[in-house]
């Protein structure tokens, strides 16, 4: 059998039956990875002895009569993850070899859950790109073109899994990192309500492993299936030991509905900031007609969806200014000389973005609050519905771009070029007010690309967008192996 890319429930209940042990598991995976990885290099950091023996160990404990929920999983982690013993650089070349003395929290919970470690995937400088690559690890491709991008900051895991490498893995997400690249790898990713999952460990090169409580970022799960997203984010949901002096386990809502005509959803696809590419808007569009066939409630368009402009504006500003927290004074400055040059009435993204990296903390404050008054709005849309279905992207995977400066990078939709970061507008939808957001594979693109969309939810009832999931992909199919036909429309 090929084992390989079975979801985690299925291994988990062909380990239970006795069907097949860890060490097997673990070794076709590492036979895969060394087959077939030096085309995608999504894996950067193998840990392959380490993970032989994690699996014997798995393969006694179950022979004992332990049952834990991913004894004797394969899995991979983002790089970005503190694990003792291996390198954690975020792709930043003066930290090549920092060496983390302890695992992140996340890290441990999986260990503790029973999962076998193979090892660590690639990432961008810093994990500030939509695409995975650096000067110590190279180039992720997608798996499914090797000329085009597998997304960022969780592009190595994503390639992982629709590579068959692991059933699993962990990243993170403040500008889409998890839903980016699951969405351009054709896998499943979600982004947990802000604050659901400890981050601890999940930290650059040489900042210490603290509980902190983030503004936007979020750690959460990534899978080849709807139900294998709700089987990890069991596993890392729950805050920070060290917070609570003790494991505090948390209890979230169960989803609204069960079945799928009793959901209210609403649809969009178009945003007054950038076009949506056509590609993308059949996958929204093939999401909408499963959902109607089902019986769901489905709008197009609703007056208590907040105003997407603003949405984007705020998410931006907050975005930016965290994101020179570490520049050197200098550079500091010469950002705040560009930015007293722009014009007043410049409102574009990309002035935003240059005004939030120098913001105050009043310009920082007022942001905040507006913020606020989104989340309210955000309450008051999901009292109607039960989930908002939208774009991950613009587009489908671009083509690799490394130009240094993304300032002159441009991002294609249908012919017309646009600027590189203006497409972050539709994954800060759900970042900005901290909600829940289920990323799945929607369809092909017509070059046979992956297509997903997003499911947000309303915040800390992150089961309800990962029912949905579970429920769309009865109706319209999910993951797909590179290279195997599309499932029916």
């Amino acid at each position: 059998m090929e084992w390989n890319f079975l979801t985690a429930e299925e291994l988990a209940g062909s380990l239970r039956a006795g069907e097949v042990t860890s060490a097997e598991l673990t070794d076709e995976a590492i036979a895969r990875i060394e087959r077939d990885d030096k085309a995608i290099n999504a894996i950067c950091v193998p840990d392959f002895d380490r993970a032989r023996t994690a699996a014997r160990d798995a393969d006694e404990a179950r022979a004992r009569g332990e049952d834990r929920p991913l004894l004797g999983i394969p899995v991979t982690v983002k790089e970005s993850y503190n694990v003792a013993g291996l390198p954690t650089n975020w792709g930043m070349e003066p930290h090549r070899d920092y060496m983390p003395a302890e695992d992140a929290v996340q890290v441990s919970r999986l260990k503790q859950a029973g999962a076998v470690v193979l090892g660590k995937t690639n990432v961008p400088v810093g994990l500030q790109d939509v695409q995975s690559f650096n000067e110590i690890y190279g180039t992720t491709n997608n798996p499914w073109d090797h000329g085009r991008t597998s997304g960022g900051s969780s592009g190595g895991s994503a390639a992982a899994l629709a590579s068959g490498f692991g059933a699993l893995s962990i990243g993170s997400d403040i500008a889409g990192s998890l839903r980016t690249p699951a969405h351009f790898c054709g896998v499943y990713a979600h982004k947990p309500t802000l604050g659901l999952a400890a981050g601890r460990g999940m930290v650059p090169p040489l900042a210490p492993a603290w509980p902190t409580e983030p503004d936007l970022a979020v750690v959460g799960p990534m899978a080849r299936s709807a139900r294998d997203l709700t089987l990890l984010l069991d596993v890392m949901a729950g805050p920070d030991p060290l917070t609570f002096g003790v494991a505090h386990d948390v209890t979230l809502p169960p989803a609204r509905h069960e079945r799928l005509r009793d959901f209210r959803v609403l649809l969009v696809d178009t945003h007054p900031l950038i076009p949506t590419a056509s590609a993308v808007r059949a996958g929204v569009d093939r999401v909408a007609d499963a959902l109607v066939d089902g019986g769901a409630r489905v709008e197009r368009h609703s007056p208590l969806l907040p105003d997407l402009v603003e949405a984007a504006t705020v998410y931006t500003q907050l975005l930016f200014s965290s994101s020179v927290a570490r520049f050197p004074v200098e550079t500091y400055e010469q950002l705040r000389t560009r930015a007293a040059g722009l014009g007043a009435d410049d409102r574009s993204l990309d002035a935003v973005r240059l005004r939030g990296m120098v913001s105050s903390h009043h310009d920082w404050m007022e942001a905040s609050n507006r913020r606020e008054l989104h989340r309210h709005g955000w309450r008051r849309l999901f009292a109607d519905f039960d989930a908002v279905v939208c774009p991950v992207t613009p587009t489908p995977a671009f083509p690799h771009d490394h130009l240094p400066d993304p300032r002159e990078r441009r991002i294609d939709i249908d012919g017309v070029e646009y600027p590189y970061f203006d497409q972050l507008v539709w994954a800060g939808l759900a970042t900005m007010p901290g909600l829940p957001a289920t990323a799945v594979p929607a369809g092909r693109s017509p070059e046979g690309l992956p297509v997903g969309v997003q499911i947000i939810g309303p915040m800390f009832e992150d089961r309800t967008p990962l029912r949905l999931a579970e429920l769309l992909e009865q109706e319209i199919g999910g993951f797909r192996m590179p290279g195997e036909p599309a499932s029916p429309a």
